[in-house]
């Protein structure tokens, strides 16, 4: 019998130009924010701003790690094959799980075409949500994918 076109199946790659690019949207913020954050601490007129300046630079210090890390598929949760079916959506994780999405999935996708997320129920009852980026996935992939997801809209 021949495949539909809604099932779809897929191995992710790294995706090093987009991590280029959060590089150069990270390092300068969290630069920026550690160093005015660290001007206002050893300055005794407002310790309490560069505390929170210290603490934004922190936190996106972190939030840049997780996503440039997930974006290689360095973390052991990262998603690193898809298979789409009528039934449910498939990802094989890095560490070799896999985690079938299988109730409520929803897909999202961003106006420029550039990713899109995937959010559901796991066979667990836990739910889960997935950023994929255009990268990650060959040009044809790519395509084959948005369409079997559109049905999920």
């Amino acid at each position: 019998m021949a495949k539909s076109w809604r099932e779809v199946k897929c191995e992710l790659n790294s995706d090093k130009s987009g991590v280029i690019w959060d590089l150069i949207l990270y390092v300068p913020t969290v630069g920026f924010l550690l160093l005015i954050g660290l001007r206002y601490w050893y300055t005794d007129e407002s310790s309490m701003l560069g505390e929170g300046l210290m603490f934004l630079g922190f936190f996106f210090f972190i939030v840049a790690a997780n996503r440039i890390s997930r974006r290689l598929l360095l973390m052991p949760s990262s998603p690193v094959g898809l298979d789409i079916r009528k039934e449910h959506i498939a990802m094989i994780l890095k560490n070799g799980e896999k985690r079938l999405l299988m109730r409520d999935i929803r897909f999202f996708s961003d106006k420029a075409g550039k990713s899109f997320g995937l959010t559901g129920m796991d066979e667990r009852g836990s739910k889960q949500q997935y950023v994929f980026h255009k990268g990650q996935f060959s040009t044809d992939d790519f395509d084959k994918i948005g369409k079997a997801l559109a049905f999920y809209k």
